[in-house]
């Protein structure tokens, strides 16, 4: 009888500790799937403004809170992604992007990497190029003969 006592006892505890974790996630019922995955979406591309480096969707700070809820009303009320993305970024500013858009001031942010790929292949190729040319010119031509003649004696072994 006490070992069923305690197993209730720690069903009932877990229970509580589940709930008290789950206490701080809102539910959003949602009749249509398509509709639910985007509510997904869009709160997981979204990045509190509170919070260092960390989206919508899994936030209990306040300000997520009543993003989320904005997210859920716009989506109710038919608005598009783009429209609700929109709506997100003046409100709270570029900052709540994770992907920030192809702006005149986001260039360097966007280009940089492409740019730094080609200046590292350019380096690559100009520095084999430079040893290639250095290593062929350090040897005099009774050295370049000398050299042949032990790789031609080598092959021939």
């Amino acid at each position: 009888m006490a070992v069923i006592r305690r197993l209730g006892l720690a069903i009932a505890l877990l229970l509580a500790a589940n709930l008290a974790a789950a206490g701080g996630i809102e539910v959003r019922e949602f009749d249509d799937p398509v509709l639910e995955q985007r509510y997904r979406s869009l709160t997981a591309s979204l990045r509190c403004p509170l919070c260092e480096n960390q989206a919508i969707d899994d936030s209990d700070a306040p300000v997520s809170a009543d993003m989320r809820e904005r997210v859920y009303l716009l989506l109710m009320d038919g608005r598009a992604d783009i429209e609700i993305l929109d709506h997100m970024t003046e409100r709270f500013g570029d900052y709540v992007l994770y992907n920030p858009r192809l702006e005149g001031r986001t260039l360097l942010l966007w280009g940089l990497p492409g740019a730094l790929v080609v200046l590292g292949g350019l380096l690559v190729v100009l520095v084999v190029r430079v040893r290639r040319n250095a290593s062929a010119q350090r040897l005099s031509a009774e050295e370049r003969a000398r050299l042949d003649a032990l790789i031609n004696r080598e092959r021939s072994e």
